[in-house]
């Protein structure tokens, strides 16, 4: 799922193109898309864009009227930009925002339409899709504290709950623990206050470079390849391959759909994660440390 970053560099490609521009037609391949029934698409066709912002992972393209888009591309969604009235090809192509210069095209991979559009009047209308998660930009140590401390949670969960913090999934939540070196299975009532200044600084720092990083690559073309794996990555979607700090393999605690990237030495002091499915396999013979996770693979 795009995350801050990759919803920054999305924005920061889309001001270029489409502020100050008519959205001249707005297309639909697939019904499922449109959650709203008002306003209706032709209030917001044929008028300027004014505003793009980013409503926790939704994309919000203001426009005249007080008039709001908001896109959630959810898991698979991405965006493109073509030229001005290209087609919709293939089952993948959900929907076309038609500009002078170009169309905005909407696609979303497998057969799953999670992807979303609403069409909103009014500031409030568009607060009301926000899940209320703090702005790491515009908090402190504190504010950060006090937001994933609502409740007990793991370091993970927090990170990635949109109603305490905004943005963050899966992805940015692994680098940001590898960063502060810290375990993802780590409650939060159990942090001391060295370690949430180091969750707090990773967390900002970990943004701040991917942010600056996406939005560079977006300077010289439209993203269009977003992804939750990236090459410059420490830990996510890095398993089995050497951390980029001690040199140990990058592990994994797998659950449901999603995995979470780690390295034992640098965030568990060595200690192996159990993961559920293999651990329930194992039982007594999962290891518990490196030692024995490396005595297990010689077997």
């Amino acid at each position: 799922m795009p995350e801050l970053p990759d919803i920054a560099a999305y924005i920061s490609a889309l001001e270029s193109r489409i502020l100050g521009q008519p959205l001249k037609r707005i297309r639909l391949a697939s019904p499922f898309l449109l959650r709203t029934a008002q306003p209706p698409l032709a209030d917001v066709e044929g008028r300027t864009v004014r505003e793009l912002r980013r409503i926790g992972k939704r994309i919000a393209i203001g426009v005249e009227n007080d008039l709001w888009l908001a896109l959630h591309l959810m898991i698979a969604g991405r965006l493109h930009w073509r030229a001005p009235q290209s087609k919709l090809v293939g089952r993948q192509s959900l929907a076309a925002f038609d500009f002078p210069n170009g169309s905005l095209v909407l696609t979303e991979a497998g057969s799953k339409r999670r992807a979303s559009l609403h069409i909103l009047r009014g500031e409030d209308s568009l607060r009301s899709l926000d899940p209320g998660g703090i702005d790491i930009f515009s908090s402190d140590l504190n504010s950060f504290r006090a937001a994933l401390t609502v409740e007990n949670h793991t370091l993970k969960r927090a990170l990635t709950d949109p109603r305490l913090v905004s943005g963050i999934g899966n992805a940015y939540s692994d680098e940001i623990l590898h960063a502060a070196q810290l375990s993802p299975i780590t409650h939060t009532e159990k942090l001391q206050p060295h370690e949430w200044e180091r969750l707090f600084a990773a967390t900002r720092h970990t943004l701040e470079l991917w942010v600056d990083r996406l939005r560079a690559e977006a300077e010289t073309g439209f993203p269009e390849k977003v992804t939750a794996f990236r090459k410059d990555m420490a830990v996510h979607g890095r398993y089995g391959q050497a951390c980029p700090r001690c040199g140990d393999e990058v592990l994994r605690i797998r659950y449901a759909d999603k995995e979470t990237n780690y390295c034992a030495r640098c965030q568990t002091n060595g200690k192996v994660l159990a993961d559920r499915s293999l651990s329930r396999l194992l039982r007594s013979d999962w290891p518990r440390t490196l030692d024995e996770l490396e005595a297990l693979k010689r077997r």
